[in-house]
């Protein structure tokens, strides 16, 4: 009776041990190829279950067994992998524990203050998405005018076959995220829409560089639009005018379009680039100070001026 117990536990272990080694060395025979994102935070319950239901692996159980006799549990790598061939999961914890990953992704890097063209032109240089499909993209929304302004400058990693439309989901996700529950409220209290700040985070992002000079302009740009004043912003010429100059001629705030706030008060129909943080938190938090007017030096140092006859001696001893 004995004889026979010890032979059944053995043949069990055997046959568990032969199930096992069958498992973690033999592919799975319904894969197909297929791109698996693994997102950073995702626990080894969830990445085993993920990868068994795209059939990477036989068994999610084993898969984690196999992990934990690596001791290897919270090693695997976030990333895209791109999996063209079936994988055994010998082969596959190695794969995802060093973390090299297929090259189906790239990394793109869009800059503060590029706006929808700049966007375009850089995504048709890296042979990503062509120029004409992305435009076309961004301005087929359900946003007052088009994306401009929404599409939030970061890094980025997409898969290489992405089209336009999934850049620009990533990007306006990116946007909602940024944009704090808090940072919503406090728009809404100041009786401002969010439209109304990312069009000035906007006109800052394109004015000024450093965080401090961003909140003095915000403030001088709110008092303006306050006391009835046109914004007089550069920024708004040269996106009417689509170039970037040192100096505006007197002919150039005279040119016709509803950006020009030479001629019009208050905000344009909306922003003119696409700002990061930094300018938005001052659109939303400006710093009001005695300041009336400022100009940027060669160097890019901001110059502040509390009259206009101040402005004028400080354009004539900055400005070329």
């Amino acid at each position: 009776m004995i004889k026979k117990i010890i032979f059944a536990i053995l043949a069990i272990i055997i046959s568990s041990w032969a199930y096992f080694a069958y498992t973690v060395f033999v592919p799975c025979k319904n894969f197909t190829p297929q791109t698996v994102e693994i997102i950073k935070g995702q626990g080894v319950n969830e990445i085993s279950a993920n990868l068994k239901k795209q059939k990477i692996i036989h068994n999610s159980f084993i898969f984690k067994i196999y992990l934990w006799l690596l001791k290897s549990e919270g090693k695997i790598k976030a990333g895209i992998y791109n999996f063209e061939k079936p994988l055994n999961i010998k082969e596959l914890s190695s794969l995802l524990i060093t973390g090299i990953k297929q090259k189906n992704e790239v990394e793109i890097k869009i800059i503060e203050g590029w706006n929808i063209n700049d966007i375009a032109n850089y995504l048709d240089n890296q042979n990503i998405v062509s120029k004409n499909d992305f435009i076309i993209s961004a301005q087929n929304s359900d946003y007052t005018i088009n994306l401009e302004g929404y599409l939030f400058p970061d890094t980025y990693k997409i898969f290489k076959n992405a089209s336009a439309d999934d850049i620009i989901e990533k990007m306006k996700n990116n946007f909602d995220k940024k944009l704090t529950e808090k940072m919503r409220t406090d728009i809404k209290e100041q009786n401002k829409i969010i439209h109304e700040i990312i069009t000035m985070a906007s006109i800052i992002e394109k004015e000024v560089g450093s965080e401090n000079d961003m909140k003095i302009v915000s403030g001088v740009f709110w008092n303006r639009i306050k006391n009835g004043q046109p914004l007089q912003s550069c920024a708004t010429i040269g996106y009417v005018l689509g170039e970037n100059k040192k100096q505006y001629s007197f002919k150039d705030t005279r040119i016709t379009s509803p950006y020009n706030t030479y001629l019009n008060a208050g905000l344009p129909p909306g922003p003119i680039c696409n700002s990061g943080l930094q300018a938005i938190k001052a659109a939303i938090y400006p710093q009001f100070t005695d300041y009336n007017y400022f100009l940027s030096k060669p160097n890019g140092e901001t110059v502040f001026s509390k009259t206009y006859a101040e402005h004028n001696l400080n354009k004539s001893k900055y400005l070329p």
